[in-house]
């Protein structure tokens, strides 16, 4: 069963695919047809998909380290797949932010023996009602709480890597983390990146438009060419394509503000189509150009 809490955000999510891909929400919600995939990134690093917010695993002699949990009904089929490359238990779990569909398989993972890492903003918001899109998303579960939380960022040192965490405040949500695999060059950015499609920023949660371009930044700062990234949806990436991802995003800001300067009303703006050129690119996803743009719109009116 899809706890209530997952299913309200597996719902709200709906409003959005339903015109884009149709089959999105019934395929979200019968999670017995998801099957996880497993991608090998580097020796003891790997991503697994299926449903919900794309993990990251490092496995290793020391344990195992998971980097978000997706849904709790895929908990069993993604331990499997775990189980598939290490068979030592998996003692962390680190929350890229507090989204359910990242964030609702913790208490199983908890009570199977994992302590959660998070920033210090997804504890203060999971343990509270939140407003989502208009709708309510109850508190979690006390077990599915981070135990430790942090305010800028830390350090792990597991399986011979050294695994950065570090917070990007005012992103996608105001609790945010950035995860670097420092020798093996892989990054997992959350949903600040969503990988071939318009993002979902969260202004109920402290996110904005200006904090995901600044955060796209930052990360370009510090990776290379050979820098395998992790998205929070969508396939691997690299570092030309987050450079595209960001002129998508810093070109449709620019033009909701210039209508916004010029005195144009969200309705106006609409008209004008002003993402219209990404949606080849950029509209196959969560949501359609309209629906970003609404949300740029709110952000810069914030």
């Amino acid at each position: 069963m899809l706890s209530h809490r997952s299913l309200v955000l597996s719902c709200l999510f709906c409003v959005f695919l339903v015109a884009v891909i149709p089959s999105y929400c019934g395929a979200q919600q019968n999670f017995d047809q998801v099957q996880i995939q497993t991608e090998r990134l580097a020796e003891g690093v790997y991503m697994l998909t299926g449903a919900g917010g794309n993990i990251g695993v490092c496995a290793g002699e020391d344990g195992v380290l998971m980097i978000d949990s997706q849904y709790a009904s895929l908990t069993d089929k993604i331990r499997a797949a775990i189980a598939a490359l290490s068979d030592r238990p998996i003692r962390f779990l680190i929350n890229t932010h507090w989204h359910s569909d990242h964030t609702d398989g913790n208490e199983n993972l908890a009570k199977a023996g994992a302590v959660i890492f998070a920033h210090e903003n997804v504890r203060k918001r999971m343990r509270s009602s939140q407003s989502i899109l208009g709708s309510e998303v109850p508190p979690s579960p006390k077990a599915a709480l981070p135990v430790a939380t942090f305010d800028d960022g830390m350090t792990f040192h597991l399986n011979g890597h050294e695994i950065e965490v570090f917070y990007i405040p005012c992103a996608h949500t105001d609790g945010d983390v950035l995860v670097r695999f420092v020798e093996s060059n892989v990054l997992h950015m959350g949903d600040i990146y969503f990988e071939g499609m318009y993002p979902f920023i969260d202004l109920t949660s402290g996110g904005s438009i200006d904090g995901m371009i600044s955060a796209v930044d930052q990360v370009l700062a510090i990776i290379d060419s050979d820098t395998i990234i992790i998205p929070g949806h969508g396939p691997l990436s690299n570092k030309k394509k987050l450079e595209g991802y960001r002129k998508m995003l810093a070109a449709i800001r620019e033009r909701v503000a210039q209508y916004l300067k010029d005195g144009k009303t969200l309705e106006e703006i609409l008209a004008a189509k002003p993402a219209q050129d990404y949606d080849a690119a950029m509209g196959q996803g969560f949501m359609n150009s309209e629906r970003f743009v609404e949300i740029v719109y709110n952000s810069l009116k914030k």
